[in-house]
């Protein structure tokens, strides 16, 4: 249906009701079954008129046909439930948002006390929330990165870091790999791989070399290379796992060697840890997993614990220290909003006190090693099972294998999600907070619909 201006004026009192009937809803703790069936509906349409048509076909797993669908509603702990009160244990986990698990009470607590004192800041005095969440960034990050500014995403954080680097010296060559992720505004997008993102906006900025990731002498050579020509290499950026990619883990010692590389160069190492930060890998930041340091660190999804939007760049501060002069060449209105500082800090001190990033290590072995015993008598259909701490990749042999698992444990109540919008490795990135009994559901199902689907996906 057209929405014709004649149509926008005329119904301008239909909308107001409906406005209304909305935030009915939103303030209703428990909703009846006609009231989910409209809803279902509501959403169905308003994503094929008004969102995206596109998302009903690409959410396949969880869009039965193109009338019903399965609408998330609420959430707790390790999982969300649907609109008709179906619970699923989240082994997505919004890519990898939910570190602390589902509306955490601390972090609710924290920004509900901030938001009860001041929502957003006035832009012109300082705001005391921002200055605290930078020290204790200064003092829980690697070595000594020390100066931070926040975010509301992972790619305004990657785009931050680009910035930061560019003015650390005049290179333009900035190096990234292949099956690289780190978003999709054009600067961050020039250095992710998939060519199916990047086609459509080329030409993007410029000076990006992308190179086989693990291959430490390809990079050695493209260094020399670029020393060569005049465009000598300005940054290196990397994710410490490849998270998009499919769950890739470096080769033994090639983080260190490019860190030695950098320093050889005079170039800047950034680590995009917005998927692997915040205790995901087993450590606080994957850089500590390889006893590396970055010179900028790029933080966002599990930074706002789940509750908020919030991203931050951490850095060293030679790097740090150009934005000394004029600290508006680089500004954002949202980013270290009261609210989101608030999160952030409330975040940090659940994964301090309950050592989450140390039990990610232990919970992610045991899914990992459970994972792989499900998996036995099924190696014509899983490939390879990796990760490290609760990052976790499947990878199958066929896409479509990867596909009907999906489903299949989607239909039995447990989320997963593919890979850079492919299927044939499937991430499983739980809360940390995840029980052992809900690991041993997924496990289970994982088994369950390996043997149960075996018609299907052979």
């Amino acid at each position: 249906m057209n929405v014709n201006v004649e149509q926008k004026k005329t119904g301008l009192e239909d909308i107001r009701l409906y406005i209304k009937q909305v935030l009915d809803l939103i303030e209703k703790e428990n909703i009846t079954e006609e009231e989910a069936q409209w809803v279902t509906r509501e959403t169905v349409d308003g994503f094929r008129e008004y969102v995206n048509p596109g998302f009903l076909e690409y959410r396949k797993t969880v869009t039965k046909d193109q009338q019903f669908a399965a609408v998330e509603w609420s959430d707790s702990g390790s999982c969300f439930t649907d609109v008709t009160g179906k619970k699923y244990i989240d082994c997505l986990g919004g890519f990898g948002i939910y570190n602390v698990g589902h509306r955490n009470p601390k972090v609710i607590k924290a920004v509900k006390d901030q938001l009860n004192r001041q929502a957003l800041h006035s832009q012109d005095l300082l705001d005391p929330l921002r200055a605290m969440l930078a020290k204790i960034l200064a003092h829980i990050t690697p070595g000594d990165l020390k100066y931070a500014f926040f975010t509301n995403s992972g790619t305004e954080s990657v785009e931050a870091a680009l910035k930061l680097a560019k003015m650390y010296s005049d290179r333009s060559t900035i190096i990234s790999t292949t099956k690289a992720f780190h978003g999709k505004s054009l600067g961050s997008l020039s250095g992710t791989a998939k060519g199916v993102f990047r086609k459509p906006f080329l030409p993007l900025v410029s000076g990006f070399r992308h190179i086989p990731f693990g291959d430490i002498d390809m990079m050695r050579k493209t260094f020399e290379t670029c020393a060569l020509v005049g465009e000598d290499v300005g940054a290196v950026i990397l994710e410490p796992i490849q998270g998009e990619g499919g769950i890739n883990i470096p080769p033994e010692g090639y983080l260190k060697q490019v860190r030695e590389l950098c320093d050889e160069y005079d170039a800047i190492l950034i680590f995009d840890e917005v998927q692997t930060g915040m205790g995901r890998t087993g450590k606080m930041f994957a850089a500590e997993l390889f006893d590396v340091v970055p010179d900028i660190i790029c933080l966002a999804k599990a930074f706002g614990g789940g509750v908020m939007p919030a991203g931050a760049v951490v850095a060293k501060e030679k790097v740090f220290k150009n934005w000394f002069k004029d600290p508006f060449v680089h500004t954002t209105t949202f980013g270290g909003n009261p609210i989101a500082c608030a999160a952030a800090i409330a975040t940090i001190d659940i994964l301090l006190e309950e050592k989450l990033p140390e039990r990610a290590a232990e919970v992610g072995e045991y899914f990992i090693n459970g994972l792989r015993e499900a998996a036995k008598g099924h190696e014509d259909k899983v490939l390879d099972i990796r990760g490290k701490g609760l990052m976790i990749g499947v990878e199958f042999h066929k896409d479509e294998i990867g596909y009907e698992v999906s489903k299949g444990m989607f239909d039995n109540g447990v989320l997963v999600a593919g890979t850079l919008v492919n299927s044939k490795t499937i991430r499983i990135e739980p809360p940390l907070t995840i029980s052992y009994e809900e690991v041993d559901t997924v496990i289970q199902t994982f088994k369950k619909v390996l043997e149960g689907k075996s018609t299907i996906i052979s």
